[in-house]
């Protein structure tokens, strides 16, 4: 071989290698951790003493860590429902939170966030909780195939349970049919009436080994020993228990990034912890100290670092960028006497916020959000104010994409901010409680006025709700001990009329 036709060769080889390396950096791997109901102060890295997180706290030490990240709601089904959609979900009727055995509420003929990813060249997977509707009515045969679905609206692969782990039914689906479903034992359903003869948490307590709260509605059905929100009858080979379940979630999670290792692939790793039912994984209980709730913290922490270990094991991990963020704040009791009030032993799951699930006040969506790419995103505190609603845009400009006309009009480019180039977030934001809304501005926050009750009795929640408008200077008083309206009558009315302007928009 000539020294010239050599010298070729090498030139071909180098810029070959130059080019995919170039690839791999334009089109990371990207995983998404979406977790349940865990709060501001419930990691190390976000001031929490009483629990210890060492994988997050490594996550945010190398990445960004994130001060003023927001879900859009302060319950689950509607911060999905934007995250997915890119529209504020009080915007359409029926995505408040769902039973098990509601429709899909994610349209399937408009942009969502794995769609987007799958058209430019993603393999995108669901792994975990979903609480979006299965099929096209609530009357739905689960010894079938169940369509429409994830698959539906952007994901090649879904591996999920239908709702929440404290609502029926307690199956995993794969791709659009249960796992281990008996045509000899058929899946049946009912939030309205009791069904079959199985015992329940009202008729049968003394069969339960998670006392379930009064009140709450977590007496329907038991499975596992604990019981559920609605009715279930059959499928006995395809319940799943609650020990296994994040172990079988974490497994197939890993699997999907092992198939997909050579190629781009986007991943919605939704896991359940902390939401009731708290019954981690046995190696876990007892560990923290701080009752099941803290148990549950300590497993979706190790969870978190073993995928962190399986992408520097298949020699990924400095071309994935991972985002973990939770879906809304935390509650303590929310149906099950588990340890979560009793053994709280000075830890606060809310930081020195105000509320928690379901409240309009911060403590309601403002949550933990670390962002991590070696090498990409240098280590940073950023204090820019942002929304889950954001990653549509903000992704469709990373890949240089225009988003469809009128779809994903509530998201905003958020890009600069989320990879750590910029600390200007969002100008304006719109959050949602149970009752009602809030508007942020800057250094302001206005919550509208609302006649519903001022504290969810059941929970121990303030949730925001007063007949009177509130005015909150966020930047000197991030605890909304002070309501300044009466002191600022013109800024309430500018907020106000922002916020109707915001609700009036044709989407």
């Amino acid at each position: 071989m000539s020294v010239r036709y050599g010298l070729l060769i090498s030139l071909m080889v180098f810029f070959s290698f130059k080019g995919f390396s170039q690839k791999l950096t334009e089109q990371p791997n990207v995983i998404f951790i979406y977790v349940d109901d865990l709060g501001y102060g419930d990691l190390g890295s976000y001031g929490a003493t009483k629990i210890k997180t060492p994988h997050l706290d490594m996550l945010a030490k190398g990445g960004i860590r994130f001060t003023n990240a927001h879900a859009t709601s302060a319950t689950c089904t509607p911060s999905r429902y934007a995250l997915m959609t890119g529209q504020y979900p009080w915007r359409k009727s029926g995505t408040g939170v769902l039973p098990g055995d509601a429709a899909l509420i994610i349209p399937t003929d408009k942009i969502t966030l794995p769609a987007l990813f799958q058209q430019k060249g993603y393999k995108t997977g669901l792994v975990g909780k979903w609480h979006l509707g299965l099929g096209n009515t609530v009357q739905k045969n689960w010894n079938q195939k169940i369509t429409p679905g994830p698959n539906e609206v952007g994901f090649n692969y879904s591996f999920i349970f239908p709702a929440t782990a404290d609502r029926v039914p307690t199956v995993f689906v794969e791709n659009n049919y249960v796992v281990a479903q008996d045509p000899n034992d058929p899946i049946e359903v009912n939030y309205q009436t009791k069904i079959g003869n199985e015992p329940t948490g009202l008729e049968n307590p003394e069969l339960l080994k998670l006392k379930s709260s009064p009140n709450h509605g977590h007496n329907n059905t038991i499975v596992n020993g604990i019981g559920r929100i609605g009715y279930m009858k059959g499928g006995q080979l395809a319940r799943w228990t609650d020990e296994e379940m994040p172990l079988t979630f974490l497994s197939k999670a890993k699997e999907f990034i092992e198939s997909n290792k050579s190629n781009p692939f986007f991943l919605f790793y939704a896991l359940t912890e902390p939401h009731v039912p708290r019954m981690p994984s046995t190696i876990f209980k007892g560990k923290s100290g701080l009752g099941l709730r803290g148990d549950a913290i300590l497993q979706l922490d190790w969870t978190v670092g073993e995928i962190m270990n399986q992408l520097q094991q298949l020699g990924i991990a400095k071309n994935t960028l991972i985002v973990f963020t939770s879906d809304n704040g935390p509650v303590l009791d929310d149906g099950y006497q588990d340890g979560a009030v009793t053994q709280l032993n000075g830890h606060t799951p809310w930081g020195v916020l105000r509320g928690g699930k379901y409240s309009t006040y911060e403590a309601g969506t403002r949550v933990p959000m670390l962002i991590h790419w070696p090498g990409k995103i240098k280590p940073q505190v950023s204090d820019a104010m942002l929304s889950q609603i954001d990653f549509i845009a903000s992704f469709a400009q990373f890949f240089n994409k225009k988003l469809p006309l009128n779809e994903a009009t509530d998201s905003e480019n958020m890009l600069n901010a989320f990879l750590g180039k910029s600390n200007q977030g969002r100008k304006v934001l719109v959050k949602q409680g149970m009752n009602s809304l809030a508007i942020v501005r800057g250094e302001w926050k206005y919550i509208e006025p609302n006649a519903g009750p001022a504290l969810n009795k059941l929970v121990d929640i303030e949730l925001g709700n007063n007949p009177l408008p509130q005015l909150y200077h966020l930047t000197s008083d991030l605890s909304e001990k002070n309501n300044v309206a009466s002191q600022h009558p013109d800024l309430v009315k500018e907020l106000s009329d922002m916020l109707q302007k915001i609700k009036d928009k044709k989407n």
